[in-house]
């Protein structure tokens, strides 16, 4: 096999790892990027919310622009703009440069990912296409749990500007390898022709409407706020008109009939909740140990880092694994669900007491479980590509994870929000009974128990630790019921597996049968 293509695959990696880690560190050093650019907090969350929904944007484009413009011209394109927008984004004036650079920036790291389907799809022989769907799998376990220390590094140790600089070396280290590895084909500027452009502008008023009502909802306090209401109504309107129009479109941007194919739609779900099951395994131990325990970011992500770094190994591991005739990929999923689900009934058990030891062994089942779900549903879902669909194919799998990250975040607002919120009540009830016995108790003969030296009543500091303690313990109830509902949605998945999919092989036998 030529070594040229491995190389070019190797670069595009190289830039999806670069774009990814653009937007989980900006994500994770929000309140440094914040204060260094004077962002209020609704400023902070439009520049998440702009992210995503360019992502989803980018992702739905990308493989069409690549058969379009050659998959080497707009790889090389996507590179560029990408480092450009990210290394702007310290020196930006005002607002409107910030988010107009955070759009653009969101557009290119939606762009990224799809393209590594789509180059793995095209480039890699069946004996070796599982390694690269193994690539793949690292941007949705490995890159998001290595960029929670990388970022920590950043602000901790050197300088809160690394966390956009340090995709320069990045970006042109992938324009190289993509330069001389990817092939350089002839452009089809005819397919402007028959461009899906009412497909295009659904995509960004429909699905950009949604992702941006699910992350701004809570601070909007959803349906009592016009702008949530406008687009609630936008999304209801245009996603219907979208999934029209894509259904009969000559080239859609999106091939919906591919979801007839029991195996593709499985795949198409489970990744689509698979950043839900990573909640369990980085945000919310993450809140915890850095709003009840303290922790420093860096300290803190130590328990994420784990996740990363077994990822290296796991995957080509499953690799191996799944190569074998005899093995059902869907026994391999089962089991790391099975993983998944006892991490989260361990994680049910937090309590106060918890500290960062308490999370290894509950974040080692995590890892086992992520890898041995992700790396057999991409196979049941390429295997059912055929030649010339791989485009269509990195489209359809890919926005819907887009929009199952905005989903992810709306869950886990809507956890602490509505189990807080009950949480809060129930212990503030009984706090309130309390308050009330100690200053009953002022004037009681046990008064001596408040009282200082000096005679000097200690009832406030005694009800400030109450409220110290009433406000931890909401938040670990809250986190141990968000373990709750990820274990559900485990549950679920399971349900679907033994329903959905059906038997695949490795992809050296299934593909060689097309």
């Amino acid at each position: 096999m030529d070594k040229a293509p491995l190389i070019g695959f190797a670069g595009v990696i190289i830039a999806t790892m670069s774009t990814q880690l653009n937007a989980q560190l900006s994500a994770v050093a929000l309140a440094d990027i914040a204060g260094h650019l004077g962002m209020s907090h609704d400023a902070t969350t439009w520049f998440t919310s702009l992210y995503t929904s360019a992502e989803v944007v980018g992702m739905a484009l990308a493989p069409w622009f690549a058969v379009t413009l050659t998959l080497r011209r707009f790889t090389l394109f996507t590179i560029g703009l990408a480092c450009s927008s990210t290394i702007l984004i310290p020196w930006s004036g005002n607002l409107h440069w910030l988010f107009s650079l955070r759009l653009v920036q969101g557009l290119c790291g939606g762009l990224t990912v799809p393209l590594l389907m789509t180059t793995a799809l095209r480039v890699l022989a069946p004996p070796v296409r599982l390694y690269g769907l193994a690539a793949y799998a690292l941007t949705a376990t490995f890159f998001p749990n290595l960029s929670a220390t990388v970022v920590a590094l950043w602000t901790d140790y050197v300088d809160w500007h690394f966390i956009f600089l340090q995709s320069i070396p990045l970006a042109a280290l992938a324009a190289v390898l993509v330069w001389y590895g990817l092939p350089q084909d002839a452009p089809q500027y005819g397919r402007f022709r028959i461009f899906d452009w009412r497909g295009t502008l659904l995509v960004i008023i429909g699905l950009g409407s949604l992702t941006t009502m699910l992350l701004q909802g809570d601070r909007l306090d959803w349906f009592n706020s016009s702008t949530i209401c406008l687009l609630a109504l936008t999304s209801v309107v245009a996603i219907p008109l979208l999934i029209w129009n894509e259904w009969h479109h000559e080239v859609p941007l999106i091939k919906l009939q591919l979801l007839g194919r029991r195996n593709f739609a499985y795949g198409t779900l489970t990744l689509f909740s698979l950043l839900t099951l990573d909640l369990s395994s980085s945000e919310i131990p993450f809140a915890y140990l850095t709003e009840i325990q303290g922790y420093r970011p860096l300290q803190a992500h130590l328990i994420s880092l784990e996740i990363a770094a077994s990822q290296l190994i796991l995957l080509p591991l499953m690799v191996l694994i799944l190569d074998w005739e005899w093995l059902d990929a869907r026994w391999v999923s089962f089991i790391g669900m099975c993983a998944i689900l006892a991490a989260c009934i361990g994680g049910y058990h937090l309590d106060s007491s918890w500290n960062r030891d308490q999370f290894y062994l509950w974040q080692g089942l995590q890892s086992v479980g992520l890898a041995m779900i992700a790396m057999p549903l991409l196979i049941m879902t390429t295997n059912t590509v055929r030649p010339g669909e791989g485009p269509f194919a990195s489209a359809l799998i890919n926005t819907p994870r887009a929009v199952g990250e905005a989903c992810s975040a709306w869950l886990l607002t809507l956890i602490i929000r509505l189990r807080g919120n009950l949480h809060s009540e129930r212990i503030t009830d009984h706090l309130g009974a309390i308050r009330f016995s100690l200053i009953q108790g002022f004037g009681s003969p046990h008064m001596h128990a408040f009282l200082l030296p000096n005679g000097h009543p200690r009832v406030a500091d005694s009800l400030r630790e109450l409220n110290q303690l009433a406000r931890q313990q909401v938040l670990v109830l809250t986190m141990r019921d968000a373990f709750l509902v990820v274990g559900a949605v485990v549950v679920a998945l399971m349900l679907v597996l033994l329903l959905l999919p059906v038997r695949t092989y490795p992809p050296r036998i299934a593909l060689t049968k097309h």
